[in-house]
């Protein structure tokens, strides 16, 4: 997974560039290790039964996966998934629940509006069109995300304006649109008619982008998922993809 071509630089980005170790984790599917902030923990209840852990809190084993709902799915269905974890884990008697990636990209869209909803109460996040217009063109904006059935005018007025406040005009840099439409949004965040969404401080951006960011990706919204599904359709359906036996959370450089 990598950060999208338009948005700053996730806090592992900013990490990577300052020389600061960054926590790696090996996938249990694909065998490909990443940064862990871009991965879904998968933890190993007391009772043998796998849930996800999206926050990385959760005590006892844990292991990683780095892949989208569909192609977890289709790992489930073959097996994969269960001799991934299996392997990683050491625990050949796990249970892993049929609705595994419902649950995970529940887990997903709360953790981001969540943290939407903490951005808003302390004032790094701002809505509303015009408002967001005179923010963008001063340069105040940060990140511009849109809900999914923001109107296509509206979505080109502001990246527009967030362009010229960028000194960024051509580049085709355009904000995101959030796997939420506005009535979702604005319960969440307690606002009526909460379509369009500016965060104004970089830290933050970071911060929303760290759970956007794996949230788009699971769900299929990012251009990363969408251009790996042929090749992870390969992988999944081969004899094993690479080994996971460093999946676990200590094995793999920077333990949890």
């Amino acid at each position: 997974m990598r950060t999208p071509r338009n948005d700053q630089l996730s806090e592992t980005g900013r990490a990577g560039k300052r020389g600061e170790h960054v926590p790696e984790r090996r996938c249990v599917v694909t065998g490909e290790v990443a940064p862990a902030e871009r991965l879904v923990r998968l933890a190993l209840g007391p009772d043998g039964v796998i849930a996800p852990d999206v926050l990385g809190k959760a005590p006892g084993r844990g292991a990683w996966v780095g892949v989208t709902r569909a192609e977890l799915e289709a790992a489930q269905a073959k097996g994969k998934l269960k001799g991934g974890l299996s392997r990683a884990l050491h625990e050949g008697n796990i249970t892993i629940p049929d609705d595994l990636g419902e649950r995970i990209e529940a887990q997903l869209r709360r953790a981001t509006l969540d943290r939407l909803g903490l951005e808003s109460r302390s004032g790094t996040l701002i809505s509303g069109n015009e408002k967001i217009e005179q923010a963008a063109r001063r340069g105040q904006v940060r990140l511009l995300l849109h809900a999914s059935d923001a109107g296509e005018d509206g979505r080109k007025k502001l990246a527009q304006a967030w362009r010229v406040g960028e000194d960024d005009e051509g580049s085709g840099r355009e904000g995101m649109i959030l796997p939420v439409d506005r009535q979702s949004l604005s319960m969440a965040l307690g606002r009526e008619n909460a379509v369009h969404l500016g965060v104004t401080d970089a830290r933050a951006a970071d911060r929303v982008l760290a759970h956007l960011s794996r949230w788009q990706f699971f769900t299929g919204w990012s251009r990363d998922a969408a251009n790996r599904v042929t090749e992870m359709d390969s992988r999944i359906a081969g004899d094993g993809a690479a080994s996971t036996e460093s999946g676990t959370d200590s094995e793999v450089s920077g333990a949890y």
